[in-house]
């Protein structure tokens, strides 16, 4: 929300001061999880002095009406007036000097419209403010134009935060208020004051600390944007330290224990010089402390193990019932109220699994049904219920522990995939008819029941499992007569109603693929014209002879 933040507060600001034909020489936002600020330089003293100019009555009108027309415009006589020609004759002007106003008084207006507009995925009311919602309460607002604090201050409904010209540092390090009198001040006097208001440079001191810790222990930092992104938006004063895994826990499987550090307490995993998960952890705290964070360490070593006690319980814990026992629980889950549970769904990726198999080389069939059967399976487990996205992983480590054949626990992992354009894409025959079966079957589910992607909204990520279909069929080298396989799904087991013929629903999912490769191709730089002319050729032949 920060990140967004940031950009919201520069557009309307901006915007607010564009129209106020206040113009500038550019603007650079800050953001911290406890302040929010923007720099706008080269604004001038005043407005810009204008000319407003109102049209009056024709040459001629009744003096009733120009009289009125004087008053309203506070002109004593017709002589204040001016008379031009316009093309539809001689009208009366009205025409009169606005001096610019201080661009002070200006600027306290701009935010408080900004801030009022300024909208959060989620906000928050707070005691003694009932007009006004944010994402948090704020507590002050540093608002300064030439070194000085703006007149006035903000209204949140009743209560009125006064714009001021001071600030004050870290809540705990440095908590005093001290005066600002411009951007690089700001900036400056923060950092002092144990604030980096900069997420890049919070950023470059995380990364930088971090890569040192790991290589003073012969290891490496896991990548890991995301989590990066999150840490940097969590701390102001970044003090990066290093833990230690407790040992007895090292022999869960390697995504349990970085699945746990990043989830629940946003550690960085740690790789030994083979890649392989180090009995280390690395984390920021938002405080220095006299001891060089040894107490900090401590506790949040004390933190992970019992998160990881928790973790070991679940694994010890799955691993008593097999993977094909638990495929039953699954009817007791629904997938969606209009196609069933995921019993229901597992049946109908079973069969037209089965069906896909004649069209990918090396599929052997009954690897492809037990597949098909356990994909889901690890969905009814404790590990999964504690942290959903290990789904796939953690049944590819069960079937494994209940000797299934290894095509089977790989299918089982790979099924979901390609989850994105960056995800690596399934090549064993086992894994591609699984993978495409359970999105084609999603496909084809949803598109029966009319819920379909709409502009910029795709809840249940239909496109996405359409360009998976895709990479799946392009990066295999597969041939497939795609409307015969569409149709099947549409006619296997299902609480949907069996078809006859070709449903429009098929024709237009069919549509759907098509405008998803184009798609694709264009992002692989073929030439628009060749994929038009293609195209051309497919609709003249129409859909249902072709693959």
């Amino acid at each position: 929300m920060q990140a967004r933040a940031a950009g919201d507060l520069q557009r309307l600001l901006v915007d607010h001061l564009d129209k106020a034909g206040l113009r500038h020489g550019g603007a650079k936002t800050f953001v911290t999880p406890r302040r929010l600020a923007i720099a706008i330089d080269g604004l001038a003293d005043r407005q810009p002095d204008t000319t407003e100019e109102k049209r009056g009555p024709k040459v001629g009108a009744p003096d009733q009406a120009l009289q009125g027309f004087l008053k309203a415009n506070g002109l004593g006589n017709v002589d204040q007036a001016e008379v031009r020609e316009t093309p539809k004759g001689s009208f009366y002007f009205a025409v009169r000097s606005v001096r610019g106003r201080a661009t002070a008084d200006v600027l306290a207006e701009v935010t408080q419209g900004s801030v009022e507009r300024l909208g959060w995925p989620k906000s928050m009311r707070w005691g003694g403010v009932h007009g006004f919602a944010w994402v948090r309460p704020l507590h002050a607002v540093l608002a300064i134009f030439d070194g000085k604090a703006l007149p006035g201050g903000l209204d949140l409904g009743g209560v009125v935060l006064p714009y001021t010209a001071e600030t004050q540092g870290h809540r705990f390090l440095a908590p005093r208020l001290f005066g600002v009198i411009d951007s690089d001040d700001y900036a400056s006097k923060l950092k002092e004051a144990k604030v980096l208001v900069d997420p890049q440079e919070r950023r470059a001191v995380i990364v930088g600390a971090a890569e040192a810790l790991a290589a003073k222990q012969n290891l490496a930092i896991k990548e890991d944007e995301g989590l990066l992104d999150e840490v940097v938006g969590l701390v102001e004063w970044p003090i990066v330290l290093m833990g230690k895994i407790d040992t007895a826990f090292m022999e869960l499987p390697p995504e349990v224990l970085s699945t746990a550090m990043r989830s629940h307490q946003k550690y960085f995993s740690v790789l030994d010089s083979q890649g392989r998960l180090a009995n280390r952890f690395i984390f920021v705290a938002n405080m220095e402390t006299a001891d060089g964070g040894t107490a900090i360490i401590a506790g949040n070593e004390r933190v992970l193990t019992a998160r990881l006690a928790d973790a070991r319980f679940f694994w010890d814990q799955d691993r008593k019932q097999s993977l094909a026992s638990r495929a039953p629980a699954l009817s007791e889950i629904v997938f969606h109220a209009k196609l069933g549970s995921l019993d229901n769904k597992v049946d109908r990726v079973e069969a037209l699994a089965d069906f896909l198999c004649d069209f990918v080389p090396g599929a052997d069939r009954n690897l492809v049904r037990s597949a098909a059967r356990l994909a889901k399976a690890d969905l009814t487990t404790g590990m999964v219920g504690e942290f959903p996205e290990l789904q796939g992983v953690m049944g590819r480590y069960y079937a494994l522990a209940d000797e299934e054949a290894k095509e089977v626990a790989q299918a089982v992992e790979e099924h979901y995939a390609p989850l994105g354009p960056n995800d690596l894409c399934p090549s064993a025959p086992v894994s591609v008819v699984v993978a495409l079966a359970d999105k084609i079957d999603t496909l084809v589910g949803f598109w029966g029941i009319d819920e379909k992607p709409t502009g910029s909204k795709d809840p249940f990520a239909l496109r996405r499992a359409a360009l998976g279909v895709i990479r799946l069929i392009v990066e295999n080298g597969l041939r497939l007569p795609l409307m015969q396989i569409l149709q099947q799904a549409d006619r296997g087991p299902s609480p949907r109603e069996s078809t006859s013929g070709v449903s429009q629903h098929i024709v237009d999912l069919l549509a759907f693929f098509a405008e998803r490769l184009k798609v694709v191709l264009r992002d692989k730089g073929v030439r628009h014209d060749l994929i038009s002319a293609v195209f051309a050729i497919r609709d003249a032949e129409g859909y249902l002879e072709g693959d």
